[in-house]
């Protein structure tokens, strides 16, 4: 089980030391240096321009009739914010303690598959980002770094797998990412089989990839992604492989035996989950709860905390919001640490979740664009946007730490 009477690790706090630089808000006033993005929304048309069609398309699309992506925002946006005035408001602490660490903000980097296509070893560099502005961020399993890499370069990293009902797959699969030292687990649930992504097959986005004279164009008319990316990648790791696939490695992205690197999920239930338990002694972690009772046998199975999570609208679409599925989650999960994904774009946004009860948020597409724009530094950037929204909204609102938030700064709009 996981280790929750662990002394706690410091890995970041939002309230500066003597040696630290000035807080957020000391510079809040500051104008922006020029052409940098001046919030997460204005990495995406950036990134569009950067990327290749098909690259694009793959990060920025959902499924069928995109319901469950603009259903995520719609539900952020039916929630307003209420103020209180005329408190003490000087000293702000963001920072949130999690599994036993303390993290400088309440908010995370989500997993995200294929990173390193977008962003030259783009798993290694979210990481890197990541730790070192100490907030969590997932691995995904469908990248294509090998997840002791990312391990080494950014310690304290959280990896997401997604697991068949197959025990001589289960076994050295836990046992691989234990040895690289990850201590937290994020198990997705909610990928029983391949969902229907029409708008894949409309940008010409494939897996396996398939070379074509639209492809190979596409990446032709991108020089600095084909150049900065790709070229770099094949001279110095050869052609990309789903490397954490399985316990021994896995297939180029060219190989038409990919679809069956990651086995049969549509086999995967909650007796799955008890042997995945007994065999990982680190945090263990569901996500893609949307259901209550879902939450209950999560508790009940000995699992340390849920992600709340329609998979950014990327599976089944008319699927519920996630931030309107969080309200009846939380009400099930007891004590249970519950984190949601899905559409947050603002630190507002992070804030309405945090007010209902959420104890973390994660946010996906935004810094995969940031990588593919402004690498390491893009990401950066992206987290301490997040940052300062966060620490401005939370003067504004009348609380001085986020423990402060309740369902009372909260107005639903009908």
């Amino acid at each position: 089980m996981a280790h929750h009477d662990q002394p706690v690790e410091v890995v970041g706090s939002a309230t500066p030391s003597a040696t630290s630089p000035p807080p957020l808000s000391a510079t809040l006033g500051a104008p922006a240096a020029p052409g940098l993005p001046l919030s997460l929304k204005d990495y995406e048309p950036l990134a569009r321009r950067r990327l290749p069609r098909a690259l694009f398309g793959y990060i920025s699309g959902a499924c069928e009739d995109n319901c469950s992506m603009t259903g995520n925002r719609a539900a952020l946006q039916r929630l307003l914010l209420v103020t209180r005035v005329l408190r003490d408001v000087s000293s702000r602490d963001f920072s949130r303690t999690l599994f036993g660490r303390t993290w400088a903000a309440p908010f995370g980097i989500a997993p995200m598959g294929l990173s390193a296509m977008m962003a030259y070893r783009g798993d290694t560099m979210l990481a890197r980002a990541a730790r070192a502005e100490r907030i969590p961020m997932i691995m995904s399993s469908t990248s294509l770094v090998p997840l002791e890499e990312v391990a080494s370069a950014a310690p304290g990293s959280w990896y997401q797998a997604y697991l068949p009902a197959d025990h001589d797959w289960i076994e050295p699969m836990v046992g691989r990412i234990s040895r690289a030292g990850y201590e937290t687990l994020v198990l997705t649930v909610d990928v029983p089989v391949n969902a229907n992504r029409e708008n894949l097959v409309k940008c010409g986005f494939t897996i396996p990839l398939r070379p074509s004279l639209r492809l190979a164009f596409d990446g032709i008319s991108h020089p600095v992604w084909l150049t900065k990316v790709f070229a770099r990648t094949l001279l110095r790791h050869g052609m990309p492989r789903f490397v954490n696939a399985k316990p021994s490695g896995g297939e180029p992205i060219l190989s038409r035996h990919v679809d069956r690197e990651f086995g049969q999920r549509d086999r995967l239930t909650w007796g799955s989950v008890a042997e995945i338990r007994r065999r990982w002694k680190g945090n263990l972690v569901i996500k893609g709860i949307l259901h209550p009772e879902d939450a209950k046998l999560a508790r009940a199975a000995g699992v340390d905390g849920i992600i709340v999570s329609n998979h950014g609208g990327r599976q089944l679409d008319s699927a519920i919001a996630s931030l309107d599925a969080l309200p009846r989650v939380l009400d099930a999960a007891g004590t249970m640490p519950v984190m949601i994904d899905g559409g947050f774009r603002r630190g507002s946004e992070v804030m309405k979740a945090l007010a209902l009860g959420a104890q973390m948020v994660f946010i996906g597409r935004p810094f995969l664009y940031a990588a593919a724009v402004g690498g390491e530094e893009g990401v950066a950037h992206a987290i301490r946007l997040v940052k300062a929204e966060i620490d401005r909204n939370m003067a504004m609102m009348g609380v001085s730490t986020i423990g402060e938030l309740n369902r009372d700064f909260l107005h639903a709009v009908v």
